[in-house]
């Protein structure tokens, strides 16, 4: 395991979470949220990932409210307040923040729930992205007020590999809204799509606080790895 450094760093205008192997790395992964924001979960998963070689910028989705100092009813109310076509703007300049002063040469995006939507949506726009991970992604059957573009629809666009990590007890993304998204996923002509499913999980399984929930937790256990790996892979591919 490499050894990190983390610290909050400026953006332009924004701040984000950076955990980085101390030696540097060539390359990086965006990190998209879940409601919680920029909480103590998230900066976690971000220090694995730069724990095995790769650099992690974390998006702050609600610039500054987080889950370790604001009421979760305010982060909902926070996250219902997105603008879509605003927080991919924020999802490229970290892509471009990336790629340009923290020199990764390949780059990839990684969401949870909320993320894992726009972690689709971004790969259906950013075409140099490496890979794209959307971990349970919410997709409601009847789009969200401030949802103003049709995920399942723009993921058809995706040219990078793409791997979905679905709770299959999810109901935010129901059993219908799943199938459209892997049939749009599987008519695209580049890119592999890897579809994993964990049954009985539930949405948002990749969270602690739902580990009291044996299975949640062994999804989790189990589908983390994988997620590495699929990164490591993806971002390895085509370098020197």
């Amino acid at each position: 395991m490499n050894e990190i450094r983390t610290s909050v760093v400026a953006v332009g205008p924004l701040q984000g979470y950076l955990a980085a192997p101390r030696d540097g790395s060539g390359v990086g992964m965006v990190l998209l949220p879940m409601i919680t924001g920029i909480g103590a979960q998230v900066r976690e998963y971000a220090e694995d990932i730069a724990a095995t070689g790769i650099t992690a910028l974390v998006w702050d989705p609600f610039h500054g409210p987080n889950a370790d100092d604001t009421p979760r009813e305010r982060l909902y109310e926070l996250m219902n307040g997105l603008d879509d076509d605003a927080a991919l703007a924020e999802i490229r300049g970290l892509t471009d923040h990336l790629l340009g002063e923290l020199g990764a040469e390949r780059v990839g995006v990684l969401g949870y729930c909320l993320g894992g939507r726009l972690a689709l949506l971004a790969g259906a726009r950013d075409e140099r992205l490496a890979n794209v991970i959307a971990y349970h992604p919410s997709i409601p059957a009847v789009p969200a007020a401030n949802h103003t573009h049709d995920t399942v629809a723009d993921a058809a666009r995706i040219a990078a590999p793409v791997m979905v990590l679905h709770a299959g007890a999810d109901t935010i993304m129901t059993a219908d809204v799943f199938a459209d998204l892997q049939r749009s996923l599987l008519s695209r002509t580049s890119g592999a799509t890897i579809v994993h499913v964990y049954p009985g999980a539930e949405h948002g399984f990749s969270t602690r606080a739902r580990h009291g929930n044996p299975v949640n937790a062994d999804a989790y256990a189990l589908s983390w790895p994988q997620a590495l790996n699929f990164m490591a892979q993806t971002l390895a591919a085509g370098r020197p």
